[in-house]
Formats: structure tokens, sequence, C-alpha cells
């Protein structure tokens, strides 16, 4: 394999409103091929906006939703990737010929679609269906893989996906910034965004804080080293719906170190070199090669009844 640069881009989206959304992401897509990325990946639903989803009905679902590949949306993903040389990875609502609705994640080059994964937790509406299949696929010679949101918190999902050969995994998430039960959850005040010019102080204190990235240092670096794997953080900044986001998009290499990260306080990307040698030199490597399975297949497989809250009747109630 040879060297790949990624880049990783936060922004505000705007609720269902996916022509202004595209036009963002044709910006910064530009701006990452003229920084010499291959790729640049975007949140969850990044097309079509998140939080707003909770209150729509499955008519207004279907409405929003498009069928993929023959969708608007991967067409115009279609002509951003060949006009700006540059693979495109973005979030939508997916319906299929059955009408079922999906949280889908694609990745689009210049000669249309080239991965489509479907959230295998899905919350935020009751209509959704849950994805039944882990990603892998190629991209300019790596193995990529994608898991949406919560599903990297089923530290299962993210060993599944490096298992199947995923050297990359893009994580895109709408997260931080809500309540849960752990410590120092919560939401940040919409007010400070709207002040963040005059005093970016108190709104950083929140975002850096725990209801913000401290709480994501929790885990997300172990994702990477545990299972020797770039990560591809991405997560929207600003105003999601009601719901404030604090963005830090980042690359996390397989020693679970952070080589770059978003920090401005608004649309923003960074772009990092990933390097075939870490793979095989961090720690996450060798413990791969040291599993047995034998002694936890039957304790993993065991039959299990899965459990979940649901957004749509507490909003907030979940960190991812």
């Amino acid at each position: 394999m040879d060297k790949f640069k990624v880049a990783t881009a936060q922004f505000e989206h705007k609720s269902g409103d996916k022509a202004y959304n595209l036009s963002v992401i044709e910006e910064l897509s530009a701006k990452a091929s003229e920084k010499g990325a291959k790729a640049i990946a975007f949140h969850e639903c990044s097309i079509t906006g998140y939080t707003f989803a909770r209150r729509l009905s499955k008519e207004q679902m279907l409405e929003l939703a498009e069928p993929i590949p023959s969708g608007e949306s991967i067409s115009t993903l279609t002509r951003i990737a060949a006009n700006h040389k540059i693979a495109v990875l973005a979030g939508l609502f997916e319906r299929d010929d059955n009408d079922r609705l999906y949280k889908a994640y694609v990745c689009v080059d210049q000669n249309g679609l080239v991965a489509r994964y479907r959230k295998l937790h899905p919350f935020i509406n009751p209509h959704l269906t849950p994805g039944n299949e882990y990603c892998v696929f190629d991209l300019y010679g790596w193995k990529c893989g994608i898991l949406i949101c919560y599903d990297n918190n089923i530290i299962e999902n993210v060993r599944a996906t490096a298992l199947l050969g995923a050297n990359v995994i893009f994580m895109p998430h709408v997260t931080m910034c809500t309540p849960s039960s752990r410590p120092g959850a919560g939401f940040v005040d919409p007010a400070l965004w709207e002040k963040r010019e005059e005093d970016p102080t108190s709104l950083r204190l929140e975002f850096e804080g725990m209801k913000g990235r401290d709480w994501l240092m929790k885990w997300l670096p172990a994702r990477a080293y545990d299972n020797a794997v770039y990560c591809i953080f991405s997560n929207p900044i600003g105003m999601d719906d009601d719901q404030l986001k604090n963005g830090c998009s980042m690359i996390i290499d397989p020693f679970g170190d952070i080589l770059a990260e978003c920090k401005t306080l608004g649309n923003d990307l960074v772009a990092a070199v990933l390097t075939p040698e870490k793979l095989r030199l961090a720690g996450g490597y060798r413990y791969m090669q040291a599993r047995r399975p034998e002694l936890y297949r039957d304790i993993l497989g065991q039959p299990h009844q899965p459990h979940q809250k649901v957004a749509w009747l507490a909003p907030g109630n979940l960190d991812n």
C-alpha cells in the first residue's frame, strides 16, 4: 500500500436543506483536494441533517430519503468527486424499493458509488430499519470500513470490521453535548454559539470539557489502538436543530495518537497522511494476532436480545 492522504471535515448543516449541505460539501471537498487529500469524510446525515428527523412521520421521512445509488444526492456527490478528483464520504437517509428507511453512509468517487453502509444501531426516528451487514471496501489500495456513530460504542462492531480486513474505519457521528447518565454530560447553551466571536473562551470550555471532547477521549483513541486501525472521526459543529454540536473532527492513528483535529469554531477540515507501516508496528496488531477465539467464541456468540433506549422518546438521553 502507498501512503494515503485523507481529510475529515466539520460544518454546520441545515436541517432538510440538501442543496445547501451539498454546496458546503463541495466547497470543503475542493479545499481538501487542493491540500492533496484523496478522500474527505463528512458527518452522519451531513446531506440531510439529523436531529430534526426525530419529529418526522414516516411519510415525511420517505420524502426526505433517497434511493441509493439512483438518488439525486449520489449523482451530485459523483459530480463533486469528478470535478475535484477526490473521493467523498457523506451521510443521508435512504429508502429502498419497499419503502424501508435506513440511516446510510456512502463513499463516492468519480465513477459513482464505491460503498454503502447502513447503520446497525439507528435511533432518532422510530421508522428507521437497522442495517445487518458490515462494510469493507477498497479505496486507493487501502481496506476501509464504515461504522456510524452509536455503532462504534459497541466494541464488537469495531473489532469485527478490523477482522474483516479494514485498515481505516470511517466513523461519522452527530454526537457530544447531550445529557446522559455519565458525570459532566449535558447540553451546551446555544447562546454561547451566537457569541462565539466575542467570547470564544466560554464556548471552548464547554466544547472541550466533559460535555464534549473530554468524553470522546475516553473511548475513541482506544478503538484505534486496540484494533490497529486508523480512525477517521467526523462530527458537525454548530446548531443541529435545537442542539449545539462541538465538531472536533479528527484523524487518529493505530497508536491512538491524534494526527490532525479541527480546532476552529466553524466550518473546517484537516488532513493527514496515513502510512501503512504503523498498521503492523502498533500494539493492537500484535494483540489481534495473539487472540484465542476458542476461549470466548461461545461467550460472544451466546443468544442475546438487544436492548437500546430510543432517542425519539427521550431526546438527548444518549451520548451517540
